[in-house]
């Protein structure tokens, strides 16, 4: 049947006659690889009719001689073992061993297969290791709100193509989504909002739907186990000091009330780049202090981004108390003063053992010493922070945003910013030739991240769209060690990948993903009244 794998395995070898599977047909598990085997019995199993029992024909084990996530794959005619470096290991071979039984092992219960017909998987020798330790997806649930079953299935999905990382935009000046005990009215009032802007440079065009939603404190605990058990870190993001009108709404106190009436502010309605921005009041440090204490209560990953990108200075500027603040620390200007205020949150989570990661305008006034950076603007802010010592995630925008446009086809749903086709995607290439030629800085990027930002995306659906396929392509990008490291030199990988990308949508087909199809867009893109009419212009602010 040929390699036929999204992503692609690091070496693929076939061999003879593939091993038929049958009711009886057992699961034999190792130590350590408890997990991926619930997870096989969980959605394999129901999807193939086959019970999988404790016995011989296929086995899960570890060793702990390969890389953590690695993992070496065995199919004879006499069965199936599955050797994994860890339980992560395990587990993303397991996700192999799903697609070699064929697009019916992603549906939901058994396909009928023709009388005297069997599950069969073909006799192959796999050694595969992912390229990158942090393989991401941001999905931006404060702008449009996704029910938890929703964020469920987009487990699922990343789990099937092997990404790891889930950073869930939880506030921004639209919608504050985490409920936190301490501080109700975060979720009372700033979950919500009056309308939404229609379009983006949209003028005065909003609709009159009010918009909102926000997560229990038990629903993201579920949120993290369900995670947990895919092998994803669920990475929260609480946006400082800019991005957090909904918070200065719900709290006016936290604004700059000497230079606006926050009473007045409500949730945001509009995109774009707020100027309501945090004050730097010791008030609101301890404010974000007992936030953040919950977050960590709930998350426990190592990293907690705390966004810093886009903050307009002027309130701080015209701001009494933020001058004399920034007269009190002995602070330059206005940007040394965010850098403080992020170097003091640096500082509180390095004391609790985790780490703070942010956006690249975290450079700017000088990076706090353990912090990573997300670097969105392009290449540059990730290759500064690199070559100072700093880990970075590369997401820039240019390449990795999927709420860009797929095509200047007319029917396109909302045509924001770049055209970003599979292929542009598939040739995106984290490691840029600055760092390259310098190891060191290289081995410093911790991965990739494909950003899904939903101002323009109001059901799961349009999420589907804009992320399908081209999240397939990121994902063959953040895992293969096959793919050659210069983006011109991949014509060759990319005739491949657009073969087995034949099988892999019947394969979405069945995981009933909506996916933008190869031939253009889907028609129900152009049904009346979809929020977020087609307006053509140069990229929105983020």
């Amino acid at each position: 049947m040929g390699n036929l794998l999204v992503p692609a395995a690091g070496r693929y070898e076939e061999r003879g006659a593939g091993f038929a599977l049958a009711r009886g047909t057992g699961l034999r598990v190792g130590a350590g690889a408890e997990a991926a085997a619930a997870w096989w019995r969980a959605t394999v199993a129901p999807a193939t009719g086959l019970p999988f029992p404790e016995g011989e024909g296929i086995e899960f084990r570890v060793d702990g001689g390969l890389e953590p996530e690695a993992y070496r794959l065995d199919v004879t005619a006499d069965g199936a073992t599955l050797v994994g470096g860890g339980p992560a290991g395990v587990f993303w071979g397991a996700q192999t061993l799903r697609q070699l039984l064929g697009e019916g092992a992603f549906r939901r219960a058994p396909l009928p297969l023709p009388p005297g017909a069997q599950w069969t998987l073909p006799a192959v020798h796999i050694e595969d290791a992912p390229r990158f330790g942090w393989r991401g997806v941001l999905l931006d649930v404060a702008r449009h709100f996704l029910p938890k079953a929703d964020l469920f299935r987009y487990l699922d999905l990343m789990a099937a193509h092997k990404l790891n990382v889930l950073q869930l935009h939880l506030t921004d000046d639209q919608g504050w989504r985490m409920e936190i005990r301490r501080y109700p009215r975060l979720t009372e009032s700033g979950a919500w909002r009056e309308r939404s802007m229609v379009g983006f440079r949209a003028g005065g065009r909003r609709d009159d739907r009010p918009h909102g939603g926000f997560y229990t404190q038990d629903d993201l605990r579920e949120l993290v186990a369900y995670a947990a058990a895919r092998q994803i870190t669920v990475v929260p993001e609480i946006d400082v000091p800019g991005h957090s009108q909904a918070a200065i709404a719900a709290y006016p106190e936290l604004g700059n009330q000497d230079v606006v009436d926050t009473a007045a502010l409500r949730t945001g309605t509009d995109w774009g780049v707020n100027p309501n921005v945090l004050n730097v009041s010791d008030e609101t440090l301890r404010f974000y202090e007992n936030v953040l204490t919950e977050v960590l209560e709930v998350f426990p990953s190592g990293y907690v981004h705390l966004g810093g990108d886009e903050c307009p200075k002027d309130q701080w500027r015209a701001s009494a108390a933020a001058q004399a603040r920034m007269k009190e620390l002995g602070l330059p200007d206005e940007e040394a003063l965010q850098s403080w205020f992020i170097r003091h949150f640096d500082s509180w989570l390095a004391a609790r053992g985790r780490r703070l990661i942010g956006w690249d305008e975290i450079l700017q006034g000088g990076l706090a010493p353990g912090a990573a950076v997300s670097s969105w603007r392009g290449y540059a802010g990730g290759v500064a922070a690199a070559r100072a010592g700093h880990r970075v995630v590369m997401c820039p925008e240019q390449q990795v945003y999927l709420d860009h446009r797929e095509s200047d086809h007319p029917d396109e749903p909302v045509p924001v910013g770049w055209v970003r086709t599979l292929e542009d995607v598939y040739r995106f290439e984290p490691i840029p030739p600055e760092l390259r030629a310098d190891p060191a800085a290289a081995g410093l990027v911790m991965g990739a991240q494909a950003n899904i930002w939903t101002e323009f995306m109001d059901d799961p659906r349009s999420v589907d769209y804009h992320a399908f396929p081209r999240l397939a392509a990121f994902a063959e990008v953040a895992w293969s060690r096959k793919l050659p490291a210069e983006p011109e030199s991949r014509d060759a990988a990319w005739a491949d990948f657009e073969r087995r990308m034949a099988v892999h949508y019947r394969r979405l087909d069945a995981l009933g993903v909506e996916y933008r199809p190869p031939e253009g867009p889907r028609p129900w893109h152009r049904r009346p009244g979809v929020r977020g009419r087609p307006i053509e212009g140069p990229p929105p602010a983020r």
